[in-house]
């Protein structure tokens, strides 16, 4: 097991808070790690930190000179006009066949491989950022809530080829299922410190409850004894026959210490709107078509919602999940057909369109208190800011100043202490740490109105819906069955498709060099030969010249001079090992053209 990077006596703050505080961990070249912790403990500034964009104010981060890391970017890197595989074969120098085998992974075939990237969907999009980081061959991967916006496909694409990939991994996710299904470590970070366990998600937090309750006992026995200890310190210090005693009996006090219970952090307080239930259908779509004047998305939708249902729409990303939203909420009117709600029904919205236009003037303690239900106490109204992450002094600020992330989890609050008998979310668990996304999918599972919302959280999802709604190919279909009979189906698809490609592939591998654009003419056996012995040289003198060096770096104590001799050596090895595969590339290629 090597070590790839280790993190050293690591420590990180801005002004009074202090996001590493002696941190500490491994990441070896054969684990998967899932990184966990709250919101703003300093997961995205650590990652920054390994990544080389920012340092630690004290402490150290040792990589291995073989360390090849790959950085999910979130920005594109796209030109006007290009095309995935076009893209592909810019960014990574691989040649086409190549970068179409790792495309093909990814579902990228096609039109959506051929086609003009702009017209891809966001999630469609990532899928060929991830193809193209895969392309680089990276041997420590980080990626930073990967599923967020990504479909259920994708996510189950990405989940299947991470198994599947034998190098070293840190994921940064709240996604309890994507982190379950992919990392077989769990690293998290609370109040600083950094702990390491060599297990699942599920069985970190198992284990993070017990330890929580162990510490609990042992402080509470420890307080036991150090009652009795100061009751019998108080009735025998003043005897000259039992002095000595108490006075071994204060110092066995003193030594006696609680236990920090680190996980004793505020948690999320979240409760649903208090409403009657209600009988009956709550939304009706009758013949109706949703889309745009210049573009139809679905047609011929019929369906029903009842109240009380938690109704989960899914669907691949670019297929109408969104626009369905719109068109049921009425801030899109559909192209035909009528969408009626039923009486009596108190719709509240989370949606990007709303959380982003929120009123700039109010701070965030008065918007609550104005979308707050009638009756509503302070106490209340301060648990859900909490749970929000707005605490102490933040309930104060202008609603003017807050981030994206911040004006979504305001809106939230602002629903939850609502009386909407009706909520339409659109992916609620966005910006929202694990703990916050379980407490909110109860909260949803006690609430007595009805759900209509959308996710890529599969734990989410799983916890919620009591019903699954797809919008898929121009239809939008109501099925009756549990999530998880989708999810299976999902998956057979996706399995169905890697089996059939994998067996296309075994048969017509696709040959070395070909370039669609413009097949390479095949070359004489002479400029072959030629190249053969060109290779070989560079071979003879790249392996004399790591000869040297490594016999150098073998007798010098000079430990500068050792790290300077062990990069070089790394170098010329990665130099020697691509020289020794074009050779052999090259003598397959001598062959064929016998």
């Amino acid at each position: 097991m090597g070590v790839l990077l280790q993190i050293k006596s690591a420590f990180k703050s801005y002004g009074e808070q202090v996001l590493l505080d002696d941190a500490e961990a491994t990441i070896s070249d054969d684990t998967k790690v899932g990184f966990v912790g709250r919101n703003g403990a300093g997961k995205s500034t650590l990652l920054r930190i390994l990544l080389g964009e920012e340092e630690l104010d004290h402490g150290e981060i040792i990589r291995h000179p073989n360390l090849r890391l790959g950085h999910l970017r979130q920005h594109d890197l796209f030109l006007p006009g290009e095309t995935p595989l076009e893209f592909l074969m810019r960014d990574s120098g691989q040649p086409d066949w190549k970068c179409g085998e790792v495309a093909g992974q990814f579902e990228l075939k096609g039109d959506y491989l051929d086609g003009p990237l702009s017209k891809l969907s966001g999630g469609w999009q990532t899928r060929v950022k991830l193809a193209a980081l895969l392309l680089h061959e990276p041997n420590l991967l980080f990626l930073d809530e990967p599923t967020n916006f990504l479909d259920l496909r994708t996510q189950i694409l990405l989940e299947h080829f991470l198994r599947g990939y034998d190098q070293a991994c840190l994921i940064v996710s709240h996604d309890r299922a994507f982190l379950g299904a992919t990392c077989d470590h769990t690293l998290d970070l609370t109040r600083g410190k950094l702990t390491m366990y060599p297990g699942k998600i599920d069985a970190y937090l198992e284990y993070e409850k017990d330890q929580r309750e162990q510490d609990r006992r042992v402080n509470a026995a420890t307080m036991a004894k150090r009652r009795h200890l100061e009751e019998f310190i108080a009735k025998n210090k003043a005897r000259a026959s039992t002095a000595t005693r108490a006075k071994s009996k204060s110092k066995q006090l003193e030594k006696m210490e609680l236990i920090e219970i680190g996980a004793d952090e505020p948690t999320a307080c979240i409760r649903a709107p208090q409403v009657d239930p209600r009988q009956g259908p709550a939304l009706r779509c009758k013949e109706v078509a949703i889309g745009y004047p210049e573009r139809q998305i679905a047609d011929h939708i019929n369906l029903e919602i009842d109240h009380g249902q938690r109704a989960a729409i899914v669907g691949d990303n670019g297929q109408g999940k969104t626009t369905f939203l719109r068109t049921i909420v009425e801030s899109l009117k559909p192209l035909k057909g009528d969408v009626k709600w039923g009486y009596g029904c108190e719709i509240g919205i989370y949606a990007q369109h709303v959380y982003t236009s929120l009123p700039d003037k109010q701070t965030v303690l008065e918007y609550l208190e104005t979308h707050a239900a009638r009756g509503t106490k302070d106490q209340t109204i301060l648990n859900i800011a909490g749970a929000m992450l707005f605490r102490g002094d933040a309930i104060k600020k202008p609603i003017s100043v807050l981030s994206g992330g911040e004006r979504a989890r305001l809106c939230m609050a602002g629903l939850l202490l609502s009386n909407y008998n009706i909520l339409v979310l659109d992916e609620p668990g966005n910006h929202l740490d694990v703990d916050t996304v379980e407490a909110l999918a109860q909260a949803l599972v006690d609430y007595k109105g009805t759900v209509i919302f959308t996710s890529h959280d599969r734990h989410f999802m799983k916890r919620v819906a009591t019903c699954i709604i797809e919008v898929r190919d121009g239809h939008v279909t109501n099925y009756a069955g549990q999530y998880e009979a989708y999810l299976y189906s999902v998956n057979k698809e996706i399995e169905d498709g890697e089996r059939e490609l994998a067996t296309k592939m075994a048969k017509a591998p696709p040959p070395v060099g070909k370039s669609k654009a413009a097949a390479a003419p095949k070359r004489n056996e002479r400029e072959i030969r030629k190249e053969i012995s060109a290779t070989e040289k560079t071979i003879a003198r790249l392996d004399d010249q790591k000869r040297q060096l490594s016999s150098q770096l073998m007798n010098t104590s000079d430990q500068n001079e050792a790290m300077r001799l062990h990069n070089e050596v790394a170098a010329l090895t990665k130099q020697l090992a691509d020289a020794e595969e074009r050779w052999c590339q090259l003598q397959e290629e001598e062959l064929e053209g016998v």
